[in-house]
């Protein structure tokens, strides 16, 4: 089960489980954690890929006119 259900204050920003997943990913990666570098930096050589995409697509969908008829897809 994703982190963000586990004893959290609930969050009512939009996109907020991806956003809570996506920052664990980066802060526990090795790239921070060994080698000492900013999320920033780790995220340019493109770990948490998958999670960063996903964060981009929900965001997306959020100024994307068609889903003001659709509704946000469920994320």
């Amino acid at each position: 089960m994703p982190k963000y259900y586990e004893d959290k204050e609930e969050d009512n920003r939009a996109c907020a489980g991806i956003r809570e997943d996506f920052k664990a990913c980066l802060l526990q990666h090795d790239c921070v954690i060994k080698e000492g570098k900013l999320p920033s930096e780790c995220l340019k050589e493109g770990h948490c890929k998958a999670l960063q995409t996903s964060f981009f697509e929900c965001k997306r969908s959020m100024l994307d006119t068609r889903s003001r008829f659709r509704g946000r897809k469920g994320y």
